[in-house]
């Protein structure tokens, strides 16, 4: 699968943790930065990750931050992007099957690189389950005007 992932200087280990594991699974990233500790803004790279899944150049993405709160806020600024932050595999779960999530947050100061990769995974392989489920994605879509 093609995934956009970026982050900032708070999520820039846990990124290259799971860049690694996700490459070593055969999954293509698009990393879109940030590439080092040095501060920097999360909107940036929140929004260049959305874009990519907005625009249908990646199938999912991957946004991380110190909470990842601010940065799954900008992901969803982007239209067309519903970006959940997960910090636990069932939600990561749930928001596939449910929601038909196209991108997750994580929080490198809040969630271990292990647990994160297990979200990742469960976030990667999990299918939505459509049904009445995609009336629901649908009106929330439509919010976005």
């Amino acid at each position: 699968m093609k995934i956009s992932i970026g982050c900032d200087h708070g999520g820039f280990a846990l990124k290259q943790t799971l860049r690694d594991h996700l490459q070593a699974q055969g999954h293509e990233l698009v990393d879109v930065g940030c590439y080092s500790q040095d501060s920097c803004d999360y909107p940036d790279f929140g929004a260049a990750a959305a874009r990519l899944v907005a625009e249908g150049q990646c199938a999912r993405g991957i946004v991380i931050c110190t909470t990842g709160i601010g940065i799954s806020i900008s992901a969803n600024k982007v239209k067309g992007v519903r970006c959940a932050l997960c910090g636990e595999p069932l939600s990561a779960e749930m928001t596939r099957r449910h929601n038909d999530a196209n991108m997750l947050a994580l929080g490198a100061g809040i969630t271990g690189p292990n647990l994160a990769k297990k979200i990742a995974d469960v976030f990667l392989s999990t299918e939505f389950e459509g049904g009445r489920h995609a009336r629901r994605v649908d009106k929330m879509m439509q919010i976005e005007g």
